[in-house]
């Protein structure tokens, strides 16, 4: 419909158009709906109509993942303005209550892409780590502590312990709802369909790898966390009653080795799918200066941590979805002339192990990977990003070119298009 200013008006949908669970599997429009993901956190930027904003660019790279079979994407919603180096710019809040109305259109623009191409969105709402400002500008905000960027210190248990107060602050907690508000019940200026009833939109995420502090979390600590995921959880159900919700957790590396409360924190029936993400060299199983020398030992532990997430998904009688992995290229290079055998075998790995158990029937439901990286490219010869550089899939704290798939990286695109084809196959 046509509406008196001129907006599209979309007709109410039908609840079989959201994604829903349905027992231990996802569901849409009454049939299986499995994940094949693409991480696309900056895909809000490329829909600016200024500024940032490429949206012939954004065009082309929903186009080209939908060409291999990607129906999903893992998307940043909002971010917040900081002074850390490490991360991007510019951010959707400039301060507690002031917005940048022209990256909230980006957002719109590409939630009408995406409803064009009938892929769905996963948007996360905050992030433990500094690269979109994240928990630490919060507590900058609210607590005057400088904001804490683990690039400069190189002391991440630090950085993690005192992210984690973001979750016992008053103050920060307040204007973090009256973000969640903000997105949650905006009408997407292109269409005019409001984001709680927009059936592309699959799940509302709480932050992006929220953790309860560092690998010695303390008992307390561990509890306050489970309560702030079941109750933020909570608040979002109470504004969209359409929409999934998820946590965003890494899984065990992101719950301090702890199997009980990575359970406790998803238990919830606020929680609606369990996630968890794999970073094998990040988490030192592999070392890319000797590929050969610790590859036994990085599949060995990623097979069983892939593997043990699915059994701890079957004890909880939810889905849960791997949305993120990555490795780097061959060399270590982060150049695109550089070769990908090695993420290629990690990939079909990764992939095998999700297809293979999705097939049997077990709660995994799907993947991400890391990260989309498209037609973007590394401007610089350190290939460290600096504003008015292009987008890629890896943040500003990251080396562009780390972990990114690029459109000419042939191999990787045919490995997630044969896995595609296969999970999309799969009817329940």
């Amino acid at each position: 419909m046509i509406g008196a200013c001129g907006i599209v008006e979309a007709a109410p949908a039908a609840m079989g158009d959201f994604v829903t669970v349905n027992k231990t599997h996802f569901a849409r429009n009454g049939q299986a709906y499995y994940i094949v993901g693409a991480n696309f956190w900056y895909g809000g930027y490329l829909g600016a109509a200024g500024g940032v904003g490429e949206r012939a660019r954004l065009l082309k790279e929903l186009d080209n993942m939908k060409a291999i079979g990607i129906n999903n994407l893992r998307v940043l919603a909002v971010s917040e303005k900081t002074d850390m180096k490490s991360a991007v710019r510019p951010a959707t809040t400039n301060a507690p209550g002031k917005y940048d109305e022209e990256l909230l259109t980006g957002l719109d623009f590409l939630m009408a892409e995406v409803a064009k191409r009938d892929m769905t969105v996963v948007l996360y709402l905050n992030n433990f780590w500094q690269w979109s400002g994240g928990m630490t500008q919060y507590l900058n905000w609210f607590e005057g502590t400088p904001a804490l960027d683990p690039n400069v210190t190189k002391d991440y248990d630090t950085y993690m312990q005192k992210t984690a107060g973001f979750y016992r602050n008053a103050a920060a907690q307040a204007e973090y709802r009256n973000v969640i508000a903000k997105i949650v019940k905006r009408v997407n200026t292109i269409t005019g369909k409001p984001y709680a009833e927009d059936t592309h939109i699959m799940s509302w995420q709480l932050a992006n790898e929220p953790r309860p502090g560092n690998g010695n979390a303390t008992p307390e600590e561990k509890a306050v966390y489970v309560k702030w995921i079941d109750d933020v959880a909570g608040y979002i159900h109470s504004l969209d009653r359409n929409h999934l919700v998820s946590s965003g957790s890494e899984g065990l590396a992101g719950s301090a080795q702890d199997a009980q409360l990575y359970l406790d924190a998803h238990r919830t029936k606020n929680i609606d799918y369990l996630t968890y993400h794999l970073w094998p060299k990040n988490w030192s199983w592999f070392d890319s200066n000797n590929p050969t020398g610790s590859w036994d030992n990085a599949i060995t532990k990623s097979r069983d941590y892939l593997n043990s997430h699915i059994e701890l998904a079957k004890k909880l009688g939810k889905p849960i979805v791997l949305e993120e992995f990555g490795l780097d290229r061959d060399g270590p290079s982060f150049s695109i002339k550089s070769t990908t055998h090695i993420r290629d075998r990690f990939y079909r790995e990764v992939f095998e192990i999700v297809a293979t158990r999705a097939q049997k029937g077990d709660p995994i439901a799907g993947f991400n990977f890391w990260a989309w990286g498209g037609a973007g490219r590394a401007a610089n010869a350190d290939y460290w990003w600096k504003p008015g550089n292009d987008f890629v899939g890896d943040p500003p704290q990251e080396e562009q070119g780390l972990y990114s798939v690029f459109d000419s990286d042939v191999t990787s695109l045919v490995l997630i298009k044969e896995y595609a084809d296969k999970l999309h196959a799969i009817k329940r």
